[in-house]
């Protein structure tokens, strides 16, 4: 299996394409039987959706792709939480830096995290709070802005 372990990794995949790679993923490397069982399961897709999906996805060198016999047996080129971390900088790179603190807030809220995650994260927070400056300025203007002023 070849992946790529670039430390900045631009996937630029759909939603309907996440969750074959997530299966991909999951399995390592599979067939397209395989998938498009799972996903007519899991999404209620036809056989006609995936392969074109499959097809997509080997287009943007996210999976490669070989033959064994009449199968064709995908494999990832980019690693899963090289492409979750790039996805998840890429969504918080649109937002208010200003306003990223009580979206993190809200997300781990709606997530179900186990107590080793929870551990690992106030360690982390713990560790950032030793640096971390009083406020940070809203970057959506040049000059920023005065939403901390009419929020008050």
């Amino acid at each position: 299996m070849v992946i790529n372990m670039e430390a900045t990794v631009k996937l630029e995949i759909s939603d309907a394409e996440w969750e074959v790679m997530r299966i991909v993923w999951t399995l390592g490397e599979s067939n397209s039987r395989q998938i498009t069982e799972i996903l007519a399961d899991k999404m209620g897709w036809k056989s006609a959706t995936v392969k074109t999906l499959l097809g997509r996805l080997v287009k943007k060198q996210a999976l490669t792709t070989r033959k064994d016999g009449n199968a064709f047996i995908y494999t990832p080129l980019v690693a899963e939480q090289d492409a979750m971390d790039s996805a998840t900088r890429a969504l918080f790179g649109h937002l208010c830096q200003m306003k990223v603190g009580q979206t993190l807030a809200d997300l781990i809220d709606d997530l179900t995290l186990s107590k080793a995650n929870i551990a690992d994260l106030q360690a982390q927070l713990a560790e950032k709070a030793k640096t971390a400056p009083e406020t940070v300025a809203c970057d959506c203007l040049p000059d920023g802005c005065d939403v901390m002023k009419q929020e008050a």
